[in-house]
């Protein structure tokens, strides 16, 4: 229990009487984030041709629908006037055409060995390569080239209707107006040939596409460079024969295109020495240029969509920059976890192992209380059965449903209640701190109930005179729930797990609520508990640490508590639980540079803290969101394999986790559908947290309804084993 703040006013009503509820900031933000980043992907998919994508190719038609006028003309088709022209090439004329670029390896070289040879060109480029890489295209234009359009995603637009066939148009023009500020009135089909292989399929949407403004530009000439055939085979394809003048299909764009560049780069100089020109087209044809600039409304567009494609890339790449930092997070601390976990499982396990003198005398155990009736009588018959010699105060917070007076009915021995108004529970502590008679301190929440065992397993390791807090091995008592299920297959393995890590590492970032000890000097050093942050007990953990002393692991120290049951609680709980974590380390962020045991843990401890505990949670979603991306748009094979891959080290962390905590594994049937639904929550809790943070907000405690359903082990309540009185202390208050 953190501190408790007074509800706020009730929200104002509006004229009808009814309340108006605004989704809160911390709430809208994430969804915000969540929409603008999946907005991202989509875009990044849409121009990667991996959304609204259509690859089919139409099979070879008849062609008796065709004019025999174009069938045998030129490869230039104009069909803009309602009637079919076509054109040649003047002779010893060459127009060098590129398709499907621009490409950010092989076009710049193309463009290199062009200028070379000052030679002009026309690159028919398509609107998706165009808006990753702008740059290009300006180039193209600066240098003199002319540029047609080859729609924006590539399809057979024999397949397409002609709603779809003006999306690809005017999607491409708007890149090109993004990327250089211009229109073209050149357009090359997809999967184009030469003139004669125009059929029934394709002249319809050639003459559709002349309709609408456009020149239709084929080839005659074929260097067929897409078939990699040789250099000296694509030159023999690419030379005109006697004399004429050749419209030229090469590619910048698609795969390895060396074999071009070094061919472009013999062709060139060899055809010049023929007496052959290389011109655009329209210089080829002495005729207007087929670009011309764009202003106002559409110059801004296609700014603004070039911009978000341009931002969709470098956010896509940051989050692959990020998979790949979570990735090997992940496997780094997984890793880590069975390596470190075995080793501290054999070392306490060992029949020598001792922490040093057996630890028999009385202890002090604390149970802070707010609003416990419902758990508390459980909480405190289930310590009467201690093997410890203890002494029991239940610090009563202000509680209103009369937990105290429950409490004191029992008419237990050695149970004192110590009343306050309401604190929080640092304050409860630190007031049965004050009323403690014993030398060791145990601190644990009013709805756990401890073994017989788990007092007495607990404070063993104050044999050793540097340990100055023991965490124990809290446990889920209330698992038959799915929701509870859930959280005990976290517990286990993502708590108690960790613990054992952090314990061989030197840098236990928390010690549980639930089940922890102190000693009381170490306690009274540090200042004892602090109501700074939300999470007290990391807080005291940490400062356990800069003070030089050792917080170790007990893993036989059992105590079963009650998680919440539903939703709504538990995301009140971890919200409180990660955003005190933040706070807990910003709070000690100065032992980064300070030097002798601060030093160690804030360059050792607080950096793994904040990786595993803070970084690695916020990032983990990148493998969701990518796993779902993959799944909807490719590749669905590889990407449930890799995500299958990354369960399966789950599992086995998962299954060794059970196993060295002697749990039953039929709880891990639920785990992969932990890994898809109970993550995602903890996902948003956390973004939630760091959006807390990041705008200053506070974040009031929120009190978790109880329900008792853990029932105290062992029974009928014994009566309490006796133990030494020694230095004794007048009560406080």
């Amino acid at each position: 229990m953190a501190s408790r703040t007074r509800r706020p006013g009730a929200a104002p009503a509006v004229p009808d009487g009814s309340r108006r509820r605004r989704l809160p900031m911390r709430l809208l933000l994430p969804l915000l984030v969540l929409g603008a980043l999946m907005a991202m992907l989509m875009l990044r998919g849409y121009v990667h041709s991996e959304i609204l994508a259509d690859h089919r190719i139409q099979a070879e038609a008849s062609t008796d629908k065709v004019p025999e006028k174009i069938l045998d003309g030129g490869p230039v088709i104009d069909t803009r006037s309602g009637r079919a022209t076509s054109l040649q090439m003047p002779d010893r004329r060459i127009v060098l055409t590129f398709d499907d670029g621009p490409d950010p390896t092989w076009t710049p070289k193309v463009l290199d060995v062009l200028k070379k040879h000052h030679a002009h060109a026309v690159f028919f480029v398509t609107g998706t390569m165009t808006s990753r890489y702008p740059d290009l295209v300006q180039r193209m234009v600066d240098e003199g080239h002319e540029v047609g359009l080859h729609t924006f995603n590539h399809p057979d637009l024999s397949f397409q209707s002609k709603k779809r066939i003006d999306w690809e148009l005017s999607q491409n023009q708007l890149a090109l107006a993004g990327a250089a500020g211009i229109r073209t009135s050149l357009f090359r089909p997809p999967y184009s040939s030469f003139a004669d292989a125009m059929d029934n399929r394709s002249w319809p949407v050639t003459e559709y596409i002349g309709s609408r403004g456009y020149v239709t530009v084929v080839n005659n000439t074929d260097s067929e460079d897409w078939q990699k055939p040789g250099v000296r085979q694509i030159l023999r394809n690419a030379t005109p024969k006697s004399g004429k003048g050749a419209i030229v299909l090469m590619h910048d764009s698609g795969g390895d295109r060396h074999q071009t560049v070094q061919a472009l780069d013999r062709f060139l100089p060899d055809m010049q020495g023929r007496g052959y020109a290389f011109d655009n087209l329209t210089e080829a044809l002495d005729a207007p240029s087929a670009l011309t600039p764009v202003a106002g409304p559409e110059l801004w567009k296609g700014k603004a969509w070039v911009f978000l494609v341009q931002a969709s890339e470098h956010i896509t790449d940051v989050l692959v920059a990020g998979l790949a930092v979570i990735g090997s997070l992940v496997i780094g601390r997984f890793l880590l976890m069975l390596l470190l976990s075995g080793i501290h499982a054999r070392r306490v396990r060992r029949k020598d192992f001792r922490w040093g003198e057996p630890v028999t005398q009385p202890v002090s155990v604390l149970v802070p209380a707010y609003n416990e009736a419902k758990c508390i009588e459980n909480t405190v018959r289930s310590l009467m059965a201690s093997e410890q010699p203890i002494e029991i105060i239940v610090i009563d917070d202000g509680s209103s449903d009369g937990t105290a007076r429950l409490v004191e009915a029992m008419g237990l021995p050695n149970v004192r209640v110590v009343r306050q108004l309401n604190a929080g529970k640092p304050a409860a502590l630190n007031r049965g701190l004050a009323n403690a008679r014993h030398d060791i301190i145990v601190m644990m929440d009013g709805d756990t109930v401890f073994e017989p065992a788990t007092v007495r397993e607990l404070v063993q390791p104050f044999g050793d005179s540097r340990v100055g807090a023991v965490a124990g091995n809290a446990k889920v008592g209330n698992r038959d729930s799915l929701i509870g299920a859930w959280q005990h297959i976290e517990y286990v393995m993502g708590f108690n797990l960790d613990r054992r890590m952090y314990d061989i590492l030197r840098c236990m970032p928390t010690i549980p609520g639930a089940v922890g000890a102190f000693r009381r000097s170490a306690l009274e050093r540090v200042g004892g508990m602090s109501d700074d942050t939300l999470a007290e007990d990391t807080d005291i953990t940490m400062a356990m640490h800069r003070d030089g002393w050792r917080v170790v692991y007990a893993e036989k120290a059992r105590a079963w508590t009650e998680a919440p049951e539903s939703v709504q609680q538990l995301w009140s709980q971890r919200y409180r639980w990660s955003y005190g974590t933040m706070q807990a380390i910003w709070k000690h962020r100065r032992a980064l540079v300070e030097r002798g045991p601060s030093g160690r843990f804030g360059r050792v401890g607080l950096p793994l803290v904040s990786l595993f505990m803070v970084v690695a949670p916020l990032l983990a979603p990148l493998i969701d969101v990518f796993l779902l991306y993959g799944v909807v748009f490719g590749p669905t094979e590889r990407t449930i394999v890799a995500w299958l891959g990354v369960l399966a080290i789950q599992v086995v962390c998962a299954a060794y986790a059970f196993r060295l905590d002697r749990e039953r594994m039929t709880h891990l049937i639920s785990l992969p559908l932990q890994q898809i639904l109970y993550r995602q929550l903890m996902y948003v809790v956390l973004l939630q947290s760091w959006i807390t943070a990041l705008t200053g907000g506070r974040l009031r405690w929120q009190k978790l309804r109880r329900t008792g359903v853990v029932e105290a082990p062992g029974g009928p309540v014994p009566r309490q084993r006796s133990g030494s009185e020694s230095d004794e202390r007048r009560p406080v208050g």
